[in-house]
């Protein structure tokens, strides 16, 4: 079982500048830099499975909300792929052919994730 911190939802972990010498470009916010180096430490010090690019995956994330506010469940997911693929988890996100995720029924602020072999 991999824990993640909870992660920011997809509208904070991208900037789209519109002006200056990155106009143009997706990048990776100042938020969604630093869960992903959450992450990446959390991998580095719990040793995280490596799945090999061959491998097909499935994956089930439990999510924890960290409030009562209402959220969308799918706009946790890409920033949780993209940090667990720049942790080294797998080689590329598209390596899952079954992907899961629930709403868990207590707060806590994480999600938990399952990933397996098929």
């Amino acid at each position: 079982m991999i824990v993640l911190p909870f992660p920011p939802s997809a509208n904070r972990y991208w900037r789209h500048p519109t002006k200056g010498a990155l106009a143009g470009r997706h990048l990776i916010s100042a938020d969604g830099r630093v869960f992903r180096d959450q992450v990446m430490r959390n991998a580095q010090a719990e040793h995280w499975p490596s799945f090999n690019p061959d491998q097909r995956l499935r994956v089930r994330i439990l999510a924890f909300m960290p409030d009562k506010r209402r959220r969308d469940l799918d706009n946790l997911l890409k920033s949780a792929m993209d940090a667990l693929t720049h942790a080294g988890v797998w080689a590329d996100d598209s390596q899952i052919d079954s992907l899961l995720i629930e709403r868990a029924p207590t707060l806590g602020g994480m999600l938990k994730v399952e990933v397996e072999a098929l």
